[in-house]
Formats: C-alpha cells, structure tokens, sequence
C-alpha cells in the first residue's frame, strides 16, 4: 500500500533531482523509493569469509597516499606497451 510522504528540501535540491529523474525516464518518487529502499535493504545474502581469505587479510600495506586508479592506469600503460 502507498502513502504519502512531505519533505522539506531545499529548492535547488529539488530542481537537479527532477532533472534528473526525468533524464532517468522516472518519477521522482520512484527515484526517491528506490533510494530509500537500497540504503534501508538488509544484506541477506552476507557471503563467509573463507579462512584462507581471511588469513591474507592485512598482509598488504599501502601508503596512505596511494591512489589505485593511478597504479591501475600505469599497469595498463605497462600491459599494452
């Protein structure tokens, strides 16, 4: 069953996520349904943690200033050379 919700946003708020659910091909609701539901969805299909993965846990460490997507982009720099 449906019912109704007030909420009070800000104007500009409101005007980017009607753009946006229109460039979605959706309704704001359903947008913000969609939403709602996705942060309040209880995580059913939580997998376990093999010992073997759990024993590699923390074996790696990295400077606090590494960025992956760098290091990635330099692989693939490197792979297709």
């Amino acid at each position: 069953m449906d019912k109704k919700l007030t909420l009070s946003l800000k104007g500009a708020v409101i005007e980017r996520a009607k753009a946006y659910a229109k460039a979605q091909d959706t309704s704001l609701s359903k947008l913000i349904e969609s939403y709602l539901a996705s942060l309040t969805k209880t995580n059913e299909n939580k997998s376990n943690i093999t010992s073997l993965v759990q024993s590699l846990s923390g074996v790696v460490t990295l400077p606090e200033n590494f960025d992956h997507k760098d290091a990635y982009t330099d692989y693939l720099i490197e792979k297709y050379k």
